[in-house]
């Protein structure tokens, strides 16, 4: 009895204990943040709570043996140090950084130079909720609950002061031109820990917040942002958003940049499903915009066929009209290397094979 009596307390003291080290982490790594948000436009409130979550307030082995604070594993493109890590799967291959700045400069770059991560740089870097969906949106985790750790580190700890700091030294060295230099108003209720924050319509992601009635409070308390230029106008595709039928299987229109993972993970499907389902190759990134199946394309056309387009070729007929591109190339008799002429028609059942093949004149 005596023994479970004392359980409140270690556990008070672990909570502390905690808190002192995550403490030292943003005191320790603070300016680091600061100086990499007027740099690049990272927020440095977001930058800090992944590197708080991440290594653990630099209590992770990870940052123990390699610097690396933000759980970047190699990619192809990396040349520098190695070391091998156990995370999704046994034994990954993470980055290795001879100091904390080398890793928290790489993680601004990484963000920036990846075409996947490039709308988050539209949104007003105060706007930390917005920036923590959007990560997750964009496949830099795979916990569903990452946008809501973030919020809750960055509430906790007041983090989004540091974003001020940022943004009113960016202010006073580029003349209000630098690259995060944009307007912000300074919460008046963090002593609440519930900043304000302003809502923009930049990103399609839904503001991820602790309970209702915070969420009708922040909206109607957001800050008003200075007039900024107008972020580009969505393409129109003649799709609906979401899920919708094509040939009677599901299918979203996916824009370009978007991480084939992250829909994967949306989705509650396997990459290699995802991949397999749209007939493509080992590809992470969108190149481009365009249909994807969220199952499997079916084996015959809910038409006879159809009419080439200028501009199209056989597997984008094929995500078009939600059939197999193998079965497409069997009814035509013909091969994916051959590009059909606009007028043609592509027959999309196997009853029309024995007629002329119309790629052949």
């Amino acid at each position: 009895m005596k023994f479970l009596s004392l359980l409140p307390l270690v556990f008070a003291l672990n909570v502390n204990a905690q808190k002192e080290k995550t403490e030292q982490y943003i005191q320790q790594y603070s300016e680091l943040a600061v100086q990499e948000m007027i740099r690049t436009g990272v927020p440095a409130a977001i930058k800090l709570a992944q590197g708080i979550l991440e290594s653990q307030s630099g209590e992770s082995d990870l940052v123990k043996r390699s610097n690396n604070h933000f759980g970047i594993k190699c990619k192809t493109e990396w040349t520098g140090d190695k070391t091998y890590h156990d995370d999704d799967e046994k034994g990954e291959c993470f980055r290795v950084y001879p100091d904390a700045a080398a890793s928290y400069k790489d993680h601004s770059d990484f963000l920036k130079t990846r075409p996947h991560y490039h709308f988050l740089f539209k949104l007003d870097p105060a706007n930390y909720e917005a920036w923590a969906n959007g990560l997750r949106k964009a496949g830099y985790a795979t916990s569903p609950t990452y946008p809501k750790s973030l919020i809750k580190v960055i509430r906790d700890y007041q983090l989004d002061r540091f974003n001020q700091i940022a943004l009113e030294r960016s202010t006073a060295l580029a003349g209000n031109s630098g690259p995060v230099a944009r307007s912000y108003t300074q919460p008046n209720n963090l002593a609440a820990n519930k900043p304000a924050v302003t809502i923009t319509n930049v990103t399609e992601e839904e503001t991820i917040t602790d309970d209702p009635e915070e969420e009708e409070t922040t909206t109607q308390a957001a800050a008003t942002p200075a007039p900024q230029q107008p972020a580009p106008a969505r393409k129109i595709s003649g799709y609906p958003e979401g899920v919708f039928n094509i040939n009677q299987c599901r299918v979203i229109y996916a824009s370009e940049g978007t991480s084939l993972l992250a829909l994967a993970q949306q989705y509650d499907i396997t990459l290699s499903r995802l991949l397999d389902y749209n007939e493509m190759g080992n590809i992470e990134i969108l190149e481009k915009d365009q249909l994807i199946f969220l199952e499997k394309k079916q084996k015959k056309g809910s038409s006879d066929y159809h009419v080439v387009k200028a501009g199209e070729n056989f597997y984008s007929i094929a995500q078009t009209e939600g059939v197999r591109l193998e079965n497409i190339l069997q009814y035509n008799n013909t091969s994916k290397e051959i590009t059909p002429l606009p007028g043609n028609k592509i027959y999309l059942k196997a009853i029309l094979t024995a007629k002329a093949s119309p790629n052949k004149k």
